[in-house]
């Protein structure tokens, strides 16, 4: 299986997208190697601009380039766009609807040894809430490729969330990307875990130890968390009658308040959502992260069984 990380994914697609279509630019707030924009600055050094540690002029100088008819893209880590820039992207970007594609790496914990003020656990949320933009997390580096593809083909300001660490490939990078269209990647009937970004890879490996307690498990890669597919969320609700969400990520405001807020209107059932709680992240490899904040496939597996067994116990009630 091949193992590598979402900024790579993203820093490859970025080199084929530079030779295809001259509009493309990128920019960077001093951080070139570790977004994987530094392939593109080697390739296209006339189209690409290094901003320095000013995050706020750079989502300013992008949205300026996109009001030319240029196709930015704006690189930094996501606890600096999302909460640094945050009043420039709602502004110079969200409100002028311009065409700036915000690319950001190390969001959720596995970030690491960075700890608390490099973690973004709250940037969905941050990102989610603004009108015009759009929310794309891919779960691996090949659907990371496609992600930013589909990014630049949008026509107005998009937020896209890599990881910095390597993690297993679970989807082919070859089918069609769209955004706004979840994948499923596994049909089930007693439960479904709609996930995004790494914890899709972690779904899928709680979906097969259920299956071998006899428990069947739906996997859905909600790859766009905004505009969200609502209709798969309903179907994947009325197939299985319980819901599962997973993601690298506060529990308030990002997938998980996004799946509840649409069963809420359109078919309540039980949902229980896997991530962060109201806290900061710190220091840590990964791994040990993942664990503590319960972002696992153990925390998925109980999840899902205790999605299950509300399901049951509304059912005894209504019978």
């Amino acid at each position: 299986m091949t193992v590598a990380s979402g900024r790579d994914g993203f820093g490859q697609a970025l080199v084929d997208l530079g030779a295809q279509n001259h509009r493309v630019v990128a920019l960077t707030a001093d951080l070139a190697e570790s977004v994987r924009v530094h392939w593109f600055a080697e390739k296209y050094p006339e189209r690409f601009f290094q901003i320095g540690i000013a995050e706020q002029d750079m989502i300013g100088t992008a949205a300026g380039l996109a009001l030319t008819g240029l196709i930015p893209f704006a690189t930094t880590f996501a606890v600096f766009a999302a909460h640094r820039a945050n009043e420039q992207i709602r502004l110079a970007c969200c409100y002028n609807r311009a065409n700036v594609k915000i690319a950001v790496s190390h969001g959720g914990v596995t970030v690491g040894e960075d700890g608390a003020t490099h973690q973004a656990l709250e940037d969905i949320a941050a990102m989610r809430v603004l009108p015009e933009m759009t929310v794309l997390v891919p779960a691996d580096a090949a659907e990371a490729r496609l992600a930013t593809i589909a990014a630049a083909e949008l026509e107005g300001p998009v937020y896209l969330r890599l990881g910095r660490t390597p993690v297993p490939t679970v989807t082919d990078g070859t089918g069609d990307f769209t955004i706004g269209k979840a994948k499923v990647l596994r049909a089930g009937r007693d439960a479904t875990v709609i996930a995004c970004g790494v914890m899709v890879g972690v779904a899928l490996e709680a979906a097969d130890r259920l299956s071998r307690e006899g428990i069947s498990v739906g996997v859905v890669n909600m790859h766009t968390i905004k505009p969200l597919d609502v209709e798969a969320v309903v179907r994947a609700a009325e197939e299985t009658g319980c819901v599962v969400t997973a993601e690298e990520h506060s529990v308030l405001g990002g997938l998980g308040s996004a799946v509840c807020e649409a069963l809420a209107e359109r078919a309540p059932v039980p949902v229980v959502r896997v991530g962060t709680r109201d806290t900061f992240g710190e220091s840590g490899t990964p791994d040990e992260l993942l664990r503590k904040y319960g972002l696992t496939c153990d925390a998925v597996e109980a999840a899902v069984k205790l999605a299950v067994a509300k399901k049951e116990s509304l059912s005894a009630v209504h019978r």
